[in-house]
């Protein structure tokens, strides 16, 4: 018998997010703010009576005449929104960084909704039962998708999962039937419980290399789903990962995957092969495959764990267990996207990798904003770059990274007044190592370039020539190098 009771689970969290608590707020322009007036910021929250409705416009900034302050707006309350029927559309600024647990809840009336690269978290059931929603955007400054962050959104046709996100929460996309595929990014490392469970109408789903477990009844219910190939970074698969996939007619299942849960694959009854490639039989629950009437498919395993397979259960249950052969379906191969490359030119850094249709994900950090108590003040930046490369059914890259500074030109005197200040140009250097290699990008020529250890040891020393030095080093991987250009002193990690 079919369980329910994750609907009841999902339905309980609706209302509760619905029901919440809310402060004393303001209404400034027809929305209800909570403010904090010490930190002048303001979180948007649901009205004391009644529920928004049309278009709803959140601007960045409020201006509260009670105390004549403004107020930067930073988050949308936990049930802002929840049960507004009537809500049509809504306009998130870039200042908001949180959106709160149910904020937008049964808001069955939305169609689409843009969330801004400002946000960095998605609370637990944000958007559930937002039956309406055909389109979401989910931008790159996520990390996570809470749990049943769109559970229910059974409108919901396409979605895309950013490189950002690291893990898909626990009944995550529950009940999307009108989703048809759905890829999950290299960045995601584990799939949560009842994650995709009832999406009915998925025909594919791309499983990257980078997950490493699958959640119980992650993908349970999904009967439009022929096959399914589980990547060789997956080690379980949870109880009933994939139970009452009716339509399933193949698996293909790696050598990393040491544990299959209980009904694992249970009531699969169009499944004719199953691939395991793993030698050492996985613990597996003995009605994994139950109700997929396995006494008439075909178990396909390595030809020395052959006898193994036959003396366990619940595969001693296959009607026919055969050697994998070289025309079968081969295991899936780890892809590895192409290491990128990083360029600077007129105020812009430029990423490129030889692997098509790769995405890149970067982190840059300013390494020297600092508070300064000298009466002259010179004005520098330095950047640390790291960018590796992303593609769905791939690896991910190898991480590189580079330094960019601003170092100061040669002083330009020509064409200025006798009486005027000498302009100096800050110029852009891109600063990069490969094995031990230091290379300087972008500098003027007959510029000495020198490396140090962080002993003071001179590792080597040249003359730039075209914009461009290159100082071969045997520094280790990890280690700090001290790159020296002409009067400025950059710290780069040695790769």
């Amino acid at each position: 018998m079919k369980h329910n009771y994750d609907k009841i689970i999902l339905l309980c969290l609706c209302l509760f997010v619905g029901q919440s608590a809310f402060a004393v707020a303001v209404e400034i322009d027809g929305i209800y703010y909570n403010l904090v007036s010490k930190i002048k910021s303001a979180e948007v929250t649901r009205k004391p009576s009644g529920e928004y409705s049309g278009s709803i416009n959140i601007p960045e900034t409020v201006t509260y005449n009670g105390d004549g302050q403004t107020y930067t707006v930073t988050s949308i309350g936990s049930s802002a929104f929840s049960n507004c029927f009537g809500l049509t559309s809504i306009t998130i600024p870039n200042s908001v960084t949180s959106i709160g647990i149910g904020a937008f809840s049964d808001c069955s009336g939305l169609t689409s909704i843009t969330i801004p690269s400002s946000v960095t978290s998605i609370g637990i059931s944000a958007f559930s039962c937002c039956s309406g929603l055909t389109s979401i955007t989910i931008p790159n400054s996520v990390t996570s998708i809470g749990e049943g962050a769109f559970g229910g959104c059974s409108g919901l046709t396409s979605i895309t999962i950013p490189n950002s996100v690291t893990s898909i929460g626990n009944w995550a996309f529950h009940n999307c039937s009108g989703l048809t595929s759905i890829t999950i990014p290299n960045s995601v490392t584990s799939i949560g419980s009842h994650a995709f469970e009832g999406c009915s109408g998925l025909t594919s789903i791309t499983i990257p290399n980078s997950v490493t477990s699958i959640g119980y009844y992650a993908f349970s219910s999904c009967f439009g789903l022929t096959s399914i190939t589980i990547p060789n970074s997956v080690t379980s698969i949870g109880e009933e990962a994939f139970w009452d996939c009716s339509g399933l007619t193949s698996i293909t299942i790696p050598n990393s995957v040491t544990s299959i849960g209980s009904s694992a694959f249970k009531d699969c009854p169009e499944l004719t092969d199953v691939y395991c490639y793993a030698e050492n039989v996985p613990s597996t629950g003995s009605d994994a495959f139950e109700g997929s009437y396995i006494e008439y498919a075909t178990l396909h395993v390595p030809e020395v764990s052959i006898n193994t397979y036959k003396e366990r259960t619940p595969w001693s249950s296959f009607g026919t267990i055969k050697p994998l052969e070289g025309g079968d379906i081969p295991e899936p191969e780890i892809k590895k996207c192409a290491t990128p490359s990083i360029s600077y030119s007129n105020g812009k850094l430029s990423l490129s990798c030889d692997t098509e249709g790769a995405e890149f994900v970067s982190d840059i950090k300013d390494t020297d904003i600092k508070k300064h108590y000298d009466n002259e003040i010179t004005l520098t930046a330095t950047y640390n770059i790291s960018v590796f490369a992303t593609k769905a059914g791939y690896e991910n890259s190898d991480t590189v990274t580079a330094t960019l500074c601003w170092i100061d030109a040669t002083p330009r005197t020509e064409g200025l007044a006798e009486d005027a200040v000498t302009e100096i140009e800050a110029l852009p250097v891109l600063i990069q190592s490969s094995r031990g290699v230091i290379s300087v990008g972008g500098i003027d020529s007959g510029i000495e370039v020198s490396v140090y250890s962080t002993d003071g040891m001179k590792e080597g020393s040249v003359i730039s020539v075209s914009g461009q030095a290159t100082i071969p080093t045997n520094m280790p991987s990890g280690s700090i190098a001290i790159v020296r250009i002409g009067n400025k002193s950059v710290k780069v990690p040695v790769q």
